[in-house]
């Protein structure tokens, strides 16, 4: 690449690092750092450790992203100025290694980029994940259970946190539903692409005579709402029921009724608990569950939008899904709203999603 290539590129690059920066608003966000530093150094903050220790790691998060940011537009600014220094000066050919930086900063910007489509109201908090077995029974079970796995791989690949909060076993294999909460900035922005039912297509392993068999599951993504937003719950329309754990927990976990089951009665949302030791930890913890589940249907319902969740959305059968995977009689995994594509299955069951999440937020940002 010649000398006034290269300044060509670098401007071009400095350009983009700058539009890129105004759509993710690095102000703003260096307000929320301010906010949340104000409340860490505020007395008594720390008598609630929970919410003390989110929050601060939130404002660590946050600053960390802000830093990556400054220090890549820097990087490129110092090069950009170098490499005009060096294109004035016929003394000195410094283009081999201005070249050669500029291949390292173009790859960060191109993998920081994908940061400006996750700029949505609540992308960068944790993610409630519930999973339902549709039509299909045992087949169906089993699908629920490869779907669990697969997001639980995509979350250690990213090394977020994972707590499965509530699992009910199928009767003979898999797993009738389940609720994970994975908790890492910008979870529910990755994972929202998930959110829909999802079909598969397969010689069921159930089946005597090796027949196919089309399965459907559900996966049911809303965002962590830690505070109560403008949707307030009122105590009486809650129905509380409480029973004996069969899950995670302590040592005397099936022998107490420290289950919690809440039913939100006007619109039919039922959420569970069973991880905790306690009744009233797995009580505020379905809480925020249900928060977060009536928030996110508020705030759809307020922005006239057509995705649909617990007691709106479209049950799991044919016709409805967001995604097929076909096993037999050829192997292939599309989307069926971003038209996205592969036939490496496997891959994406391990939790390789990556090329989905980024082909449907960049769909989302065309609609």
């Amino acid at each position: 690449m010649e000398m006034h290539e290269l300044v060509k590129s670098l401007e071009s690059l400095k350009n983009k690092l700058a539009e890129m920066q105004g759509i993710l608003d690095l102000p703003k966000k260096q307000q929320e750092v301010d906010a949340l530093s104000a409340d860490v150094n505020k007395p008594g903050f720390w008598d609630e450790p929970e919410k003390a220790t989110r929050k601060s790691k939130a404002m660590s998060d946050l600053q960390s992203e802000i830093d990556t940011w400054k220090k890549l537009d820097r990087e490129v600014s110092d090069l950009f100025e170098m490499a005009k220094m060096d294109e004035a000066d016929k003394t000195v050919n410094l283009r081999e290694e201005i070249e050669e930086q500029f291949f390292i900063l173009n790859k960060q910007v191109e993998k920081l980029e994908f940061n400006t489509l996750l700029n949505g109201k609540h992308d960068f908090a944790n993610a409630i994940v519930t999973f339902q077995s549709g039509s299909g029974g045992t087949e169906a079970q089993d699908w629920a259970e490869m779907l669990l796995r697969m997001i639980l791989r995509y979350a250690e690949k990213k090394k977020w946190k994972v707590t499965i909060l509530d699992e009910s076993k199928g009767s003979e294999a898999g797993i009738k539903s389940a609720t994970v909460l994975i908790e890492g900035r910008y979870a529910f922005g990755y994972l929202k692409s998930e959110h829909g039912t999802h079909r598969l297509v397969r010689i069921s392993p159930f089946d005597a005579e090796k027949m196919r068999h089309t399965s459907f599951a559900l996966i049911e993504v809303v965002p962590e709402v830690e505070d109560e937003g403008e949707f307030q719950i009122d105590e009486s329309d809650l129905r509380i029921d409480t029973f004996m754990a069969g899950g995670h927990g302590g040592q005397s976990v099936n022998t107490t009724y420290s289950a919690v089951r809440i039913v939100h009665v006007p619109t039919g949302t039922t959420v569970s608990c069973q991880n905790e030791k306690s009744q009233l930890q797995n009580k505020k913890m379905a809480m925020t569950i249900l928060q977060s589940r009536l928030q996110k249907l508020q705030e759809e319902k307020e922005e006239a939008e057509h995705l649909k969740l617990r007691g709106e959305y479209k049950s799991p059968e044919w016709g409805n899904q967001i995604r097929n995977y076909v096993l037999h009689p050829y192997h292939m995994v599309k989307d069926v709203r971003t038209k996205h594509e592969t036939t490496d299955d496997e891959r994406i069951l391990n939790g390789d999603l990556d090329e989905f999440v980024e082909a449907y937020l960049r769909w989302q940002k065309s609609q």
